[in-house]
């Protein structure tokens, strides 16, 4: 899938939680809704960080850029030690470790670690991150050239402060489903393990597939590429993403949101 259907797909998938949330007795405050889905949006762009050309890559800069060409090598390095007789050689990273469930469960951990322990700066970073992303990845192409770069990053960092803020008040959702003293925040991490599942769920469902249970083996492969029959599979960019997984996306995005609400 292309940037636009991930985030799409990350925000939808977040307001379907929320839906479920209130259904269950744990509805979320209007702005861990919000702030939610524009986590999941941009972390839905997260696993393509192994790739050059990708949203995320090219998202800040040179520091991206960096981080890309490390997460690739990395990604190669742990493909090619860990490879099965029935899996390919190849030598880019792409499609691999970032487009696991590990990797996924790991970098939200990491996530809900660093949020409980590290202070506002470290929420407002995190927060920072994704909604560049949540922007790059929605608004595709306003956001895209480097001439627009400066524009989004102090939109997202704008965004950070007010939503950070709007958080912090007594029952805004710092503490939500983590009641404990300690936890707020530690919530953060759920939005970012959906958002890298439901990117690798979309890829699966592409001409490639997407070896998400790795290093769960497969046969003779541990980088099995999971995806439904291949004919019911589509390219990225394809009319199939455009005409009709977007919008349904957003048609469940909408009603997700009005559930977790209680619109409706």
């Amino acid at each position: 899938m292309m940037g636009p259907a991930h985030s799409l797909s990350g925000a939808a998938a977040w307001l379907g939680v929320g839906a479920a949330a209130a259904a269950a007795g744990h509805p979320m405050p209007w702005p861990v809704v919000l702030v939610g889905a524009l986590i999941c949006a941009g972390a839905a762009l997260a696993p393509d960080l192994d790739h050059k050309a990708a949203t995320i890559s090219r998202a800040f800069g040179p520091l991206s850029r960096g981080v890309c060409e490390v997460v690739d090598k990395l990604s190669a390095t742990v493909y090619k030690a860990t490879r099965k007789k029935g899996d390919p050689s190849r030598s880019g990273g792409h499609r691999t470790l970032t487009h696991t469930w590990l990797w996924a469960v790991l970098i939200g951990a990491g996530t809900s670690f660093a949020a409980i322990t590290g202070g506002r700066w470290v929420v407002l970073g995190i927060l920072f991150v994704h909604m560049v992303l949540a922007i790059e990845g929605l608004l595709w192409r306003a956001a895209r050239g480097s001439s627009s770069d400066v524009l989004v990053w102090l939109l997202a960092a704008t965004s950070a402060w007010i939503l950070a803020g709007i958080l912090d008040k007594p029952g805004h959702g710092s503490d939500w489903l983590f009641t404990q003293p300690g936890q707020e925040y530690l919530w953060l991490g759920l939005p970012i393990v959906l958002g890298a599942l439901v990117h690798d769920i979309g890829d699966a469902l592409t001409v490639s597939g997407c070896p998400i249970l790795w290093p769960i083996p497969i046969g003779r492969k541990r980088w099995y590429p999971v995806g439904p029959p291949k004919v019911m599979r589509f390219r990225a960019g394809s009319w199939v993403e455009v005409k009709v997984l977007m919008p349904v996306f957003m048609m469940l995005g909408g009603m997700g949101c009005a559930a977790a609400l209680n619109f409706i």
